[in-house]
């Protein structure tokens, strides 16, 4: 049997605080069991979940590792905003004339992830 990724897992200076952003961010929950000041949270979504780990170091360089999110039941722009409104910041803007692209945001911790564009979007341009 082969193994699978239980979780991916993000160092940051506040467990608790980040992983309560990206839980509104994917429409999910913290662990009942998280608290604020635990060294570390978890946010469940399908297929595993988003564990943070409390580390004492900051973030220096970019990231190896980032996540894409695409939204469900809104367009890529409607959920940029909805996103930045929740604390994201705006760090590089791919979006092109024709629709297509992406954006890139940063967490309240600075780690940067991707707002693609939803399926709807994908379909309706043929990709």
């Amino acid at each position: 049997m082969s193994s699978l990724v239980r979780h991916i897992t993000i160092d940051c200076s506040d467990a608790y605080a980040l992983a309560g952003f990206w839980a509104q961010v994917l429409d999910s929950q913290l662990s009942d069991d998280d608290n604020p000041g635990d060294p570390e949270a978890l946010v469940e979504i399908p297929g595993g979940g988003l564990l943070f780990i409390q580390v004492p170091d900051k973030k220096t360089v970019k990231n190896r590792v980032h996540l894409d999110v695409q939204p469900q039941d809104r367009t890529r722009d409607a959920e940029v905003e909805r996103v930045i409104a929740l604390g994201a910041t705006l760090f590089d803007d791919q979006r092109r004339p024709d629709g297509t692209g992406w954006v890139v945001l940063q967490d309240p911790e600075g780690n940067e992830f991707c707002v693609e564009r939803s399926q709807a979007e994908r379909d309706a341009t043929g990709g």
